[in-house]
């Protein structure tokens, strides 16, 4: 063989040709299996040795008496599609092939993060999501060519080393759905290359690295609940490629960047939960791939574009503090725009109550408890009606029913564009009280609001029945799932980071939390938040964000109900009635009075037309001077009445004779006695000083004589009366009877 000619394999020992051959097989066989390789040549030995450490680690068994790029990777079959389990050998050379990839998801492997992959050269990805797996990454991972890196739905904790920085060559880092703290690692702006990177559902703090406006290449980021952020909105004017942003609940302020309206991919637009303000900017109207877009919970004001209205894509703009002259008059939802509470600034009466702060009672309020089977048909529990909740609802949906109670949901399930279920059913048997309670769920990805509208003030308990009938109990990556959510009544939050399963002791398990709630406004408000806690891919996509079975809302006062009030005809006959009766009263007394001072004036013109001798007193004035008529002034009593002593206000003391009612005796002739007795003037005629024909009373008023002379004197007068008109009356039938 010359110098210059290419080394060449001669096998002398035809023995040995079979067992090469077989070893051959097995290699290019395992290609097609779990091990992957792309020739029959072996791995070196301390990645053998790596391997072996790896799988003790993350509790796996494999034969490694043979090479591990020529042996099968058997796991349990399934139609699921997250599951996969994948280890691929290549970057062959002469000699060896090295491990590339090295994937093991949905497999329910437990322990901890292995540091051995950092001898793996050669490794490129690493895929580990939806396990059991805890403890911390390990900074040496840094030293490995990966474009992949997914730890996503683990219990991995501690913080993101400094040094994933150096990982240049990363496309794709996925840490999200973890027990991850502490900052946001500003050495990850190095990251070149980066394009996809998720880091919502954790415990991060701090601020948002400004670094990251250098990841020019970057089409999804998400990151959401960031604790004691500064307010600021990082610099992404160079991340034009990107497709998803999720800045959700990172108590950002100011107003909206404009150089948002430049990024032409922009497909999903999630800044719920901050405190922008000012106005949507012009550029917005750009975004023409712009599908779902989530302003809820912020401070924006001016008027609202009306390109947004024309899209007939989910756009939420709920709670805002837009002020514009041209408010819907009627609606909170147009198309699949969400409006509610979204011209919270106003008090104005002319646009629709559900746009406006608190959702205000339009009509006199009536109502006095409210049931809701949360995702459910209308059902019967003991005395209690709970309604029907089946609309399917949507990415940004206001649903309201019969002015008594509404929902408002917010939010898109990421990655899940097509089913998402915004109503959890449950499949499994349930041993708990009142099953049927808990059979389905309203589901929300970020927010979701009950209203009970149009109650009467005052003091409720309210009971929120809750059960996770989404997230299953085993042992395996299913128990790794974790929600958390936070709930709020009437503005105060009562729950923070609820997780339902851990309160109830279990899932499949019922809860009922129950609190006091004071309406004062006539609008009861229960808000559940999804703050980005917990975990999003866990059993699978979308099981997060808020899950409520059934609400229960009951009056701690005596209300006013529908039975305790009248109808509107009967309280109208009674009113027609009422004025009956009064029309017919004050009749009766306007005639009885007429016909008094008829009477009385009647009586009074007639005195004034026999030209009296005497005088007239008022019934005040006779009153003073007998003490009200006073027994003790009572000096006699005849057959016309009694009479009474008295002394008018200038002393002369008088005798006062009241006509009884007994007597029959009218007014006018009263009053023609009174003119022939004043006519006579005689020494034994008693002097009579006036008289009183006042209301019911005929008096006379005669000069007052001591010892009974009185009676006697008016004897005497009587007799001359008599003298006097017999005159005028002889012949007459009855008069000689009365002499005689």
């Amino acid at each position: 063989m010359g110098s210059g000619a290419a080394p060449k394999l001669f096998i002398s020992d035809t023995s040995l040709c079979f067992p090469l051959f077989l070893l051959m097989s097995v290699c290019i066989w395992s290609c097609f299996h779990g091990v992957q390789c792309q020739s029959h040549l072996p791995l070196p030995k301390h990645e053998v040795v790596a391997l072996r450490r790896i799988f003790q680690k993350l509790g796996q068994k494999w034969n490694f008496s043979a090479d591990p790029c020529t042996v099968i990777i058997r796991v349990k079959s399934t139609s699921d599609n997250n599951v996969e389990s994948n280890v691929t050998c290549g970057a062959c050379n002469r000699r060896y092939c090295h491990v590339t990839m090295f994937a093991m998801r949905s497999l329910n492997l437990t322990g901890s993060l292995p540091d051995e992959f950092a001898s793996l050269k050669h490794l490129q990805v690493i895929a580990l999501t939806r396990n059991y797996l805890n403890g911390t990454i390990p900074a040496a991972w840094a030293s490995l060519p990966l474009t992949k890196l997914s730890l996503m739905g683990n219990r991995i904790s501690g913080r993101i080393p400094e040094e994933l920085g150096n990982m240049t060559t990363v496309v794709e880092l996925v840490l999200q759905d973890n027990l991850l703290e502490g900052p946001i690692p500003p050495s990850l702006g190095k990251l070149i290359n980066l394009k996809i990177f998720h880091l919502s559902g954790n415990n991060f703090s701090g601020e948002l690295p400004k670094a990251l406006g250098n990841l020019k290449n970057l089409t999804e980021l998400m990151v959401s609940s960031l604790k004691g952020g500064n307010g600021e909105f990082p610099p992404l004017h160079n991340s034009r490629q990107l497709k998803t942003l999720v800045l959700r609940n990172l108590s950002i302020s100011g107003v909206l960047p404009d150089y948002l309206g430049n990024m032409a991919n922009l497909e999903l637009l999630d800044l719920s939960f901050n405190n922008l303000t000012g106005q949507i900017p012009g550029s917005f109207s750009n975004l023409s791939n712009l599908g779902n877009m989530f302003l809820t919970n912020n401070k924006l004001t001016g008027e609202i574009p009306k390109w947004i209205f024309t899209r007939g894509q989910h756009y939420d703009l709920s709670y805002n503090n837009f002020n514009g002259s041209d408010a819907p008059k009627d609606y909170c939802q147009i198309g699949y725009v969400n409006l509610v509470s979204s011209y919270s600034s106003t008090d104005s009466n002319t646009i629709a109550s559900c746009l406006r702060r608190n959702n205000p009672c339009p009509v006199k309020p009536k109502h006095h408890n409210l049931f809701i089977n949360c995702g459910g048909a209308s059902l019967t529990i003991g005395e209690d009606e709970y309604e029907g909740d089946e609309n399917i609802g949507g990415a940004s949906d206001y649903h309201s029913y019969d002015e008594k109670w509404a929902y408002s949901s917010t939010g898109r399930f990421v990655h899940n564009v097509d089913n998402e279920p915004f109503i959890a059913t449950n499949l499994s048997v349930l041993n708990m009280l009142n099953p049927e309670l808990y059979m389905t769920a309203r589901l929300s990805p970020a927010s979701l609001k009950y209203y009970g509208l149009c109650l009467q003030n005052g003091n409720y308990t309210v009971k929120l029945h809750f059960a996770e009938i989404m997230i299953t109990a085993d042992e395996a990556y299913y128990n790794v799932g974790r929600r958390f959510f936070d709930v709020s009544i009437q503005g105060e939050k009562v729950l923070s980071d609820f997780n339902i399963a851990k309160e109830a002791n279990g899932t499949g398990k019922a809860i009922v939390k129950t609190f006091d709630a004071q309406v004062s406004e006539n609008t009861l408000e229960i808000h559940f938040q999804w703050t980005g806690q917990g975990t999003s891919f866990i059993p699978h996509k979308s099981v997060y964000g808020p899950l409520i079975s059934a609400i229960s809302v009951t009056p701690n006062f005596k209300p006013d109900t529908d039975e305790s009030k009248l109808s509107t005809g009967a309280i109208l006959g009674i009113v027609a009635a009422g004025c009956v009766v009064i029309a017919l009263i004050s009749t009766f007394i306007w005639f009885h009075q007429r016909r008094k001072d008829t009477e009385n004036k009647g009586a009074h013109v007639d005195l004034q037309g026999l030209e009296l001798q005497t005088g007239y007193l008022t019934l005040s004035q006779i009153r003073a001077a007998t003490g009200n008529f006073n027994p003790e002034n009572k000096i006699g009593e005849g057959g016309f009445g009694p009479v009474y002593k008295g002394v008018l206000s200038d002393g002369t003391v008088i005798a006062v004779k009241q006509l009884s009612a007994k007597s029959r005796q009218g007014n006018r002739e009263f009053i023609n006695e009174i003119g022939m007795i004043s006519a006579l003037q005689h020494p034994n005629l008693v002097k009579l000083f006036g008289c009183c024909v006042e209301r019911n009373q005929l008096l006379l008023i005669y000069e007052y004589m001591e010892n009974n002379s009185l009676a006697n004197a008016l004897f005497v007068g009587f007799l001359q009366v008599l003298r006097i008109t017999s005159s005028n009356w002889i012949g007459k039938p009855g008069v000689e009877f009365a002499l005689a």
